[in-house]
C-alpha cells in the first residue's frame, strides 16, 4: 500500500507528523488534553532544526508523547507535545542540524551547525539504526509510505523498533501508525530530541558562528 502526503504539519494541532488523516490528529489532541500521554524523557531548554534532501526509513512507527524539561534559564518546567518518529534503519542524504544559543556575555546568539552525508553515494550518506526523533513540527515536499497501518495501539506496533524507553514512556494503548518503509523528500523539522542505537555521519562538519544561521 502506498500513500502520499504533501505540505506541512504544525504541533499547534498536535498533528502526528505525516499522518494522512485529520481524525487521527484529533484523537492525539484529545489524548494530550486528558494527560494520557506520558513524558518521554527530560530534554534541554532548546529545540533544534534538522533539514535533509531525502530520508529513507525502514521499519517505521510513530506515536504521541510529551517531552519534559527545564526552560533555558532553569526557572520553570516545560512540556513539549511531540510525535515520536521511530525507524529500525534510516538513510539520510545531505543532513543539516542547527541550534541557536543566546550568549548574554557577548549579547549575541551563537549557532552550532552540523552537516553530514552530502555525497550522492549511498555508502557516504548518514545512516542510523533504532532511530527515534521527537518532532515538534515538520515540512516535507513529499512523503511516500509503503505498507502503512494507521490507528494501531502504540504498544502493539510491530514494524518499527518499539517504543523509546519502554512502554512506560507513553501510553501503549494510544494512537500510533506504522509502515514497512517511508520516503521523505525536502525535509525541514524542529525537534526536541534524537536518539539512536548507532548514528554514522560520513563527511561530518561542525561549525560555530556568531549570529543566527539555522539550517533553514
Amino acid at each position: 500500500m502506498e500513500s502520499q502526503v504533501r505540505g506541512g504539519t504544525r504541533w499547534k494541532r498536535f498533528a502526528v507528523v505525516m499522518v494522512p488523516s485529520v481524525a487521527a490528529t484529533a484523537a492525539i489532541g484529545v489524548a494530550l488534553a486528558q494527560g494520557a500521554l506520558a513524558a518521554s524523557f527530560s530534554v534541554s531548554g532548546q529545540s533544534f532544526k534538522v533539514s535533509a534532501d531525502y530520508l529513507e526509513g525502514k521499519g517505521f512507527t510513530q506515536y504521541g508523547a510529551i517531552d519534559t524539561g527545564k526552560s533555558l534559564d532553569g526557572k520553570s518546567t516545560e512540556h513539549h507535545p511531540v510525535a515520536v518518529s521511530a525507524f529500525s534503519d534510516a538513510r539520510i542524504k545531505n543532513m543539516c542540524q542547527s541550534v541557536i544559543t543566546p550568549i548574554p556575555l557577548i549579547g549575541k546568539n551563537v549557532t552550532l551547525r552540523l552537516t553530514a552525508g552530502n555525497s550522492g553515494d549511498e555508502d557516504k550518506q548518514v545512516s542510523a539504526s533504532n532511530l527515534f526523533i521527537d518532532v515538534e513540527n515538520l515540512d516535507s515536499t513529499k512523503a511516500v509510505f509503503h505498507g502503512i497501518d494507521i490507528g494501531v495501539a502504540a504498544g502493539s506496533a510491530s514494524k518499527g523498533p518499539g517504543m523509546k524507553g519502554g512502554k512506560e514512556q507513553a501510553n501503549p494503548n494510544g494512537f500510533a501508525q506504522q509502515a514497512d518503509s517511508v520516503e521523505l523528500y525536502g525535509v525541514e523539522q524542529t525537534a526536541w530530541a534524537t536518539t539512536a542505537g548507532t548514528f554514522t555521519l560520513p563527511g561530518l562538519s561542525m561549525k560555530l558562528s556568531v549570529g543566527s544561521n539555522p539550517c533553514y
